[in-house]
């Protein structure tokens, strides 16, 4: 014990030799302070401010909440290997918050499937699961292992090719390639189209880079190494070192640029440690790293094109807060510490090698940096130091350089240009925005793979709540368990209702309570469900009522979300400062959100009976399997945007209680809002233009109706109902 302290107290007092070496070595440029504070201010005013970055962390972190719970909730279901049992994590900028819209950072996803069991020592084998023993000798590059296959039910190598995915080993092992494992999931996959990989990811998203990895949960050599080098130091803190011992890493495929079986590797990654170090940062050391990837895209690029990477950066600040005093990371100093940053950056270019800084002996030149690249960099870099970092003022992105020159002029602001407070409500609306859209997918994957049964609903609701909810003490994951727990309940309500229907039960009080209970998920789309459901059941003045404060609620500000179809241009940025309209976010009454509607076949019953043919779209079974991948998540049910199906519910409610007026109205409404100045808001077009064409059917004006009708298939010639509605519309005007 004492010789540990003894250790601790050595390397304390070479951390403070070194803090005042480098104050020595190095002093403060007189406008620097000056500078620092402008710098600060315009990262904020360029979407990087304290309270946006931390929403990104509480969007993302909600997010990864969600895929967590809905993979658990499909996994109750696979009692086989318990293939529902997955993790998802988010990873990078967006989920760090250390990115502005000018950055343009990707969402970095991985993926873990908990069917396969990593083994580091033969002691490690379970019964029943893939096992795969970790392999790394002296011939390995650091950070990168073999995985040798192990047998099912026996503890020992498989010993033949068994399928794609394996490889035999010069001295006959039976290894898993990571390029053949990222080959497979793309052709497995291939029904979604054309997959992008880039380095570990296989991703079929735009903008997201997905990783399907393998978790270690054994203590790991490298980890325990660098947990021992830290200690005794400022940072980081004993509690991430305490956490960082526990927290899993993940093997990603991918190999060592220059080694003998770099198809073969898998890389270690302790991406939940990066995390948490980037979690501990204060706003000047979040700056600070926003800065350098502002360098590296703006100012690096120019020289060394794309070489140098984020997480290049990121190793910078993890190096440089090590090896710096806490009291130098403070909004003054921003310029200063970006400096020293640099200086780290020359240092191991001079020395030809980026250590990583977790794991010991790797060099993340290797494979991205040449040694003519680091030739040129150093020359660039040691002329950035010479002029005290003035080039930051040609930085481009997010009009930094031109924020920063209004330091000695009159600010400038671009036309049309986003900053400030507006901006970062925007942000805000943008984050909801993507947040609603992926919870609206995850659902309705979900739902669709579900059975109708009350039981089986019964039993995820208990699931979520006991697991997720109660046994929480973390606010997000609670947040995040209420929201799986209102979509569950939300649809196990409607099937419920639907069966009551289907059996012509009377829809009584309590079942009518219940179902308001997920009126606040967004400002129209379960409202509008529920006065559908009203309808069916020939509640008409009840209907009515949730029309009219649908119809108050529903402001010209409001965003349609849809989980499926992309419209382009519908996440500019743009688009949520133009809802804002002068107002905080924060001052709507309803998030400014309308889901689009969708009912399932087990709630058609809930439905117009219009929506059945939506159900049924397909004229014939070759429509079905020309379905997209994306399209067949959802065109088995019946989905409209929100704000069409307002107004045709409010044209068959009016016309069922007689207010002839009134209907009239409303079907002029829906007409004048099929308008090209609505696209943005119009993800099902088709599907609105049906639902007009039948208020002209129910009209009696068939040819208007054919007109309509023949529009929507101009928007989607197959799997439209509007085929059907053109066979119908044909027959009654023949006679």
């Amino acid at each position: 014990m004492q010789t540990k302290e003894s250790d601790i107290g050595v390397r304390r007092a070479s951390n403070k030799k070194r803090y005042q070496n480098l104050q020595s070595i190095m002093q403060i440029p007189e406008h620097f302070k000056e500078m620092s504070i402008l710098m600060f201010d315009a990262l904020d005013d360029s979407g990087a401010g304290k309270e946006t970055v931390l929403e990104r962390r509480r969007t993302y972190l909600r997010r990864e909440h969600i895929e967590k719970i809905v993979y658990q909730l499909q996994g109750q279901n696979l009692e086989c290997f318990n293939f529902g049992s997955h993790e998802g994590f988010h990873f990078g900028s967006q989920t760090e918050g250390t990115t502005t819209p000018g950055l343009q950072s990707d969402i970095d996803f991985l993926h873990s499937s908990n069917i396969f069991n990593i083994m580091t020592v033969w002691e490690d084998w379970k019964a029943g699961l893939l096992n795969l023993l970790m392999l790394h000798d002296d011939t390995t590059p650091p950070q990168q292992y073999l995985l040798q296959v192990i047998e099912f039910y026996t503890p020992e190598p498989v010993t033949s090719l068994i399928n794609d995915s394996l490889v035999r080993k010069d001295s006959g092992q039976i290894l898993l390639s990571a390029e053949r494992w990222k080959n497979n999931i793309e052709y497995e996959d291939r029904a979604r189209g054309k997959a992008t990989k880039n380095g570990p990811s296989v991703s079929w998203m735009r903008n997201w880079d997905i990783v399907n990895a393998f978790h270690i949960r054994k203590p790991l050599p490298e980890i325990q190494h660098w947990i021992d080098r830290c200690r005794g130091k400022h940072w980081p803190p004993v509690q991430l070192l305490e956490a960082a011992q526990i927290a899993p890493c993940f093997l990603v495929p991918a190999g060592h640029p220059d080694s003998d079986y770099k198809r073969e590797e898998w890389r270690l990654s302790p991406n939940l440690i990066e995390r948490m170090l980037i979690f501990s940062f204060n706003m000047t050391q979040i700056k600070c790293y926003i800065v350098l990837k502002l360098i590296k895209k703006s100012l690096f690029a120019n020289i060394v094109g794309d070489a140098i990477t984020s997480f290049h950066c990121k190793t910078l600040m993890f190096f440089t807060i090590e090896r710096t005093h806490p009291s130098l990371w403070c909004e003054h100093n921003l310029m200063f510490v970006l400096l020293l940053c640099l200086h780290v950056l020359r240092r191991f270019l001079r020395l030809g090698r980026l250590p990583h800084y977790i794991i010991e002996g790797v060099n993340l030149f290797d494979g991205k940096l040449s040694k003519l690249l680091q030739k040129r960099l150093l020359v660039y870099i040691d002329s950035l130091i010479r002029n005290n970092l003035q080039d930051v003022f040609c930085i481009g992105i997010d009009n930094i350089g031109c924020r920063l020159k209004s330091w000695s002029m009159r600010p400038i602001v671009q036309a049309g240009e986003l900053r400030g407070v507006c901006l970062s409500n925007s942000i805000r609306l943008l984050l909801k925005f993507e947040y609603l859209e992926r919870l609206s997918r995850r659902f309705t994957v979900f739902i669709h793979e579900e059975s109708s049964s009350h039981n089986t609903f019964m039993q995820h609701l208990k699931y979520l709540i006991r697991t997720f909810f109660e046994n929480s003490t973390n606010g997000i994951s609670k947040t995040a368990a209420l929201e799986c727990i209102k979509q569950v309940y939300t649809f196990q309500i409607s099937v419920q209702t639907s069966y009551y229907l289907r059996l012509r039960n009377v829809l009584d009080g309590e079942k009518i309570r219940r179902a308001q209970y997920s009126f606040n998920s967004d400002v129209a789309s379960s409202r509008l469900k529920f006065a559908s459901m009203l309808y069916c059941s020939g509640h008409h003045q009840a209907a009515v009522r949730v029309l009219e404060d649908v119809e108050r609620r529903y402001h010209s500000k409001v965003k349609a979300v849809c989980g499926f179809i992309h419209i382009e241009g519908d996440s500019r940025l743009q688009v949520f400062a133009d809802m804002l309209s002068g107002n905080k976010e924060e001052g709507f009454i309803d998030p400014p959100f309308a889901l689009c509607v969708r009912f399932s076949r087990q709630e058609s019953y809930c439905a117009p009976l219009i929506l059945l043919f939506e159900m049924n779209r397909n004229i014939t079974e070759e429509e079905v399997a020309q379905r997209p991948f994306n399209s067949k998540l959802w065109m088995h049910s019946a989905e409209v945007d929100a704000r069409p199906f307002l107004y045709y519910m409010q044209y068959i409610t009016y016309g069922g209680l007689g207010e002839r007026d009134k209907q009239l109205h409303a079907m002029g409404v829906l007409e004048a809002y099929i308008d090209f100045r609505n696209q943005l808001n119009l993800y099902h077009q088709e599907t609105a233009l049906n639902l007009l064409g039948h208020c002209y059917e129910m009209e009696g004006d068939y040819a208007e109706a054919l007109n309509y009708y023949v529009w929507s298939l101009r928007c989607r010639r197959t799997n439209n109902a509007a085929n059907w509605h053109v066979l119908r519309i044909m027959r009654l005007i023949s006679g």
